[in-house]
């Protein structure tokens, strides 16, 4: 059912920690960032928090969505799905701060949205001068616009996300949600993961039917500057920034980058998504037996462990056997 999400008090970072080691539900973070020298810029006003970053800002450039006006800032696919509503730009954090503190207030302002950039190539000392009391083991990216809505996506690392100026509201819906949420092309994305095509600001009930299923499901955090938000991975996540001039930093973390699970899945939709009923039947006992059943762990305990190959317990060793398996078996046309 549909409401709020669970608070966590900032300052408990033991609490937090378990809720994090734990990995089930999202949160909302409440002050975590409260003391923080950025965010204390912010809540001075506009001026204060463009300053702040101006004067750390290295020269890089960053990429610039820009959306026009019509856009009402939601960055999404053209109406024939053949492109994109916004273009981008190149320039540097001063540059865009500057931009964004001359559009406000007017009518016809476009949307601009500078995001995930690690924050080492734009504001260099912003991570130890406002250091986040939970040790992610990652740098920071750091996201910068006006007012702008991104579409339901999901993430596939751990997230804490810490509003730094102006306010945001997170729209969240479990990962069993996707058959609801209507989930455009996965292979051509608007900036990175696979979106959901239903506006929840706007939802079409008569276009998309089943998202009043999601609806019901849906968690709403609001979040003001020093306030985060932790999400596990694989949780859908509508994201609204309101203000002339937001700023949000973020944690991904957790992701091995030795696991490919997307590109497991694309290799099951081209090599089973298709076969007969009754193939995709056995072909799923198989994939319930050697990796969601629950004794897939214990599915070769029978077999001595020199037998075992890939079958066998996590070690670099299996892993190297699986993929070599796995090109030369593709390079083999499936031969061998």
């Amino acid at each position: 059912m549909s409401g709020t999400l669970e608070e966590i008090a900032g300052s408990d970072h033991a609490a937090l920690a378990r809720w994090v080691e734990a990995a089930e539900r999202p949160a909302i973070v409440r002050g975590i960032a409260a003391d923080w020298p950025a965010v204390a810029a912010a809540r001075a006003g506009d001026e204060a928090i463009a300053a702040y970053l101006s004067a750390r800002d290295n020269g890089n450039p960053l990429t610039v969505l820009v959306g026009p006006p019509e856009t009402g800032g939601r960055y999404f696919y053209t109406d024939d799905m053949r492109g994109v509503n916004f273009r981008s730009e190149k320039m540097p954090m001063a540059a865009l701060v500057e931009r964004l503190l001359a559009l406000r207030g007017a009518a016809d302002a476009p949307s601009l949205y500078a995001g995930s950039t690690p924050t080492p190539e734009s504001v260099a000392s912003f991570a130890t001068e406002n250091p986040l009391p939970v040790d992610t083991g990652v740098d920071p990216r750091i996201w910068v616009g006006n007012a702008s809505r991104i579409a339901p996506h999901y993430d596939m690392a751990a997230n804490i996300a810490v509003v730094v100026a102006g306010r945001r509201r997170f729209t969240l819906f479990p990962p069993a949600q996707i058959a609801n949420l209507y989930v455009g092309p996965v292979e051509r994305t608007i900036a990175g993961q696979p979106t959901s095509m239903v506006d929840p600001d706007h939802p079409d009930h008569a276009r998309y039917p089943l998202y009043a299923e999601a609806e019901r499901h849906k968690l709403v955090a609001d979040l003001a500057p020093g306030d985060a938000i932790y999400m596990p991975p694989m949780w859908w996540h509508h994201v609204r920034s309101d203000g002339a001039l937001n700023v949000l930093v973020n944690y991904w973390f957790g992701q091995r980058q030795d696991r490919f699970p997307f590109a497991a899945l694309m290799l099951a939709m081209h090599s089973i998504r298709e076969l007969p009923d009754s193939e995709r039947g056995a072909w799923r006992t198989w994939f319930d037996h050697y990796v969601f059943g629950d004794g897939a762990v214990h599915a070769v305990d029978h077999l001595p462990p020199h037998a075992q190959g890939v079958l066998g317990p996590p070690s670099p060793q299996r892993d190297r056997m699986v993929i070599d398996y796995v090109v030369g078996f593709c390079r083999s046309g499936g031969s061998g």
